[in-house]
């Protein structure tokens, strides 16, 4: 059976702008119109499928590849706030412990460094060997002055240390003073030399030089040396009077170099030397770094060129009255300190016209143990430490 075409044609894909459509319209469209609208009505549904099913399997792609990128995420947060703790928490262990450092040392802000880390350590290694020095001096004390006094290296006894140096301070002329303290107290050869080994005392006569270098006044002193090998020569100092201070300075700081001696001497050449009695006074003074000892006094100072012991600076010394105490030139002791002061800054201490004026000048300014030593002074010369030597 045939169907009739419609009298009113219809535009079947204005159908599918209308939802709402009825039975009637579809009827009056024929085979050819209804096929195409199927077509279309079933072309974009099913590309509509097409397309969700295609959207929800990349969203799920999506979702997936998400996953590993938040975990990724999380972690690197965790561990950003991690390190960053650990660095705060580390600041502020250095910031405590340059507080406590500055707080034990006692350097204020200031940071410790590596040469004061190593300057700290050397001091504490110092004090160690400080005071095993300390302990051997106490039993050395305890024995007297002929105990052995060494110095230590390494663990090795290697040499003994000499008590003290005694320069006899004499000048051209004076063979006959030198011959008289050879015999009296000093002794020479084999005897001067078992003096130094086991009491410690060296002894040894200072002179200069002539002012006219090399003449017959040297010469006789060459050839007295070569025969006895107990003198020091200055050669650099010219042999005078007025230069006795200047000759002092250079003993001490001749002495301090070539000995190691706990005690430095000076003696004029016409005093006797009761060495057992100055070996046992030095002793009771070995614990004291800077000692200054003699006949203490404070003599007149003369301003008038015509009087003997004329001080040419005397305005210097105040009321110029009196000299500061300091010790008389006959014999005086210095120990081991002063004598390397002396000898550091020799070139900057200043002389004055007598010689124990001016070693008294050189510690007058520093921290120095004066010790007034009946014994050293004329009142005492026939009871025991020294004696004027007939000239």
């Amino acid at each position: 059976m045939l169907l009739q075409k419609p009298a009113k044609p219809v535009r079947w894909h204005s159908l599918l702008i209308d939802e709402h459509f009825s039975y009637s319209d579809i009827k009056n469209l024929d085979w050819g119109q209804i096929a195409d609208l199927f077509r279309t009505i079933l072309r974009p549904q099913s590309i509509t499928m097409v397309d969700k099913m295609q959207s929800k399997a990349s969203s799920a792609r999506v979702f997936r590849s998400r996953i590993p990128t938040l975990l990724v995420s999380m972690f690197a947060t965790f561990a950003s706030i991690y390190v960053a703790g650990r660095l705060w928490q580390d600041s502020e262990n250095r910031v405590y412990l340059i507080k406590e450092l500055d707080r034990i040392i006692g350097q204020g802000r200031s940071v410790i460094s590596v040469d004061d880390t190593l300057k700290i350590i050397a001091c504490r290694e110092q004090h160690k060997k400080l005071s095993a020095l300390e302990m051997e001096l106490a039993a050395a004390r305890q024995e007297g002055f002929t105990s052995m006094r060494s110095t230590e290296i390494n663990g090795t006894d290697y040499k003994r240390r000499p008590l003290v140096v005694i320069g006899i301070f004499t000048t051209f002329g004076r063979k006959n003073n030198r011959d008289a303290i050879r015999k009296a107290w000093m002794g020479t050869g084999a005897a001067l030399k078992k003096m130094e080994n086991e009491k410690g005392i060296i002894a040894r006569f200072v002179i200069g030089r002539s002012a006219n270098h090399g003449d017959s006044l040297d010469r006789a002193i060459d050839n007295e040396n070569r025969q006895t090998k107990d003198f020091i020569i200055l050669d650099t100092h010219v042999e005078a009077p007025e230069e006795f201070p200047k000759k002092a300075k250079l003993f001490f700081a001749h002495a301090a170099e070539e000995w190691n001696a706990e005690f430095y001497s000076k003696v004029n050449d016409d005093v006797y030397v009761n060495i057992d009695a100055l070996g046992a006074t030095l002793a009771t003074h070995l614990d004291k770094p800077r000692v200054y000892m003699g006949c203490m006094k404070s003599g007149e100072v003369f301003s008038e060129p015509s009087q003997k012991w004329y001080e040419p600076e005397w305005w210097k010394f105040g009321d110029k009255k009196s000299y500061f105490r300091h010790a008389s030139g006959e014999m005086y002791v210095i120990s081991q300190a002063l004598a390397k002061f002396v000898s550091i800054n020799r070139a900057i201490l200043r002389t004055y016209a007598h010689d124990d004026i001016s070693v008294g000048s050189w510690f007058i300014g520093i921290d120095v143990k004066h010790v007034d030593e009946a014994k050293f002074c004329c009142s005492s010369w026939t009871g025991g430490l020294s004696l004027s030597l007939p000239l």
